[in-house]
């Protein structure tokens, strides 16, 4: 009897869309301010389905800005950028981002309407204006806060660097993005140090090698331990890759999963 084998329909990859983000300023790089930032976008973009690939920090310098700018918009789908939309005259990021787009930059009409709801028109100074230019084609993304608005060039979003308000437009933004399958993780936390579970966690990575796995030891109350973190848009594989590392794990030490 001849049996028909139908082909299977063909499963596209998940949509990966990643990012990069860009701390810009001397005082992140000096030590004086500790950046609040990074670890709330990579968590926001795990949540929403965008992987946070590269994080750089930058100077207060043009030059660095545009080649920094430059070189990561065309290597992510998105670029994030913290820093330097302030009113003084070291906030030099929205110059930076128009010359890295080629493009002119002047006070905006709809950013200058925002700030009159914060502002009687006798604070309006031109050092506040400075929080008004806006890059020639750039949209804006709201400030729930204090009202400057930050803005979105290409695929570039601009944001300040105050963590309160940076995080105001993160989310006014997140609606516009797209966004990719949602990376899941699991964890098994051992109490024993990392070097102890290295070979059966190498062998499961060799089983399941489209699951993201690492080790991040820790020392605690006096003894070392190690997590374990499994990552996968695929949850079912997930968990079939966590009770696999479960069954090679050496049955004397503790663990909790």
């Amino acid at each position: 009897m001849n049996v028909t084998v139908l082909p299977q329909p063909h499963r596209n990859p998940p949509l990966e869309v990643t990012a990069a983000l860009l701390v810009i300023g001397d005082e992140i790089l000096s030590g004086r301010t500790k950046d609040k930032n990074i670890g709330f976008i990579a968590d926001h973009c795990t949540e929403i389905g965008i992987r946070l690939r590269e994080v750089r920090i930058v100077a207060d310098d043009e030059a660095a800005i545009v080649a920094a700018v430059t070189a990561l918009r065309s290597a992510y789908t998105y670029v994030f950028t913290t820093g330097g939309i302030g009113p003084t005259h070291d906030d030099i990021t929205a110059d930076s981002i128009a010359r890295a787009f080629g493009v002119s930059i002047d006070v905006d009409a709809r950013a200058v309407a925002l700030l009159r709801e914060r502002y009687a028109e006798t604070d309006l100074t031109p050092t506040r204006l400075r929080m008004a230019r806006i890059p020639d084609g750039a949209e804006l993304i709201d400030n729930s806060v204090s009202k400057a608005p930050g803005f979105m060039i290409g695929n570039v979003i601009v944001m300040a660097g105050v963590p309160a308000i940076m995080q105001a437009m993160l989310l006014a933004v997140t609606p516009r993005l797209k966004t990719g399958a949602k990376l899941h993780s699991g964890s098994i936390r051992v109490n024993v140090p990392e070097g102890n579970v290295a070979v059966p966690l190498a062998e499961c990575q060799r089983a399941f090698p489209e699951v993201a796995m690492g080790s991040y030891p820790f020392f605690e109350e006096g003894r070392y331990g190690t997590n374990l973190v499994l990552r996968s848009t695929d949850e079912a594989r997930l968990a079939l890759a966590k009770a696999d590392l479960i069954s090679r794990l050496p049955p004397d030490i503790a663990f909790s999963g």
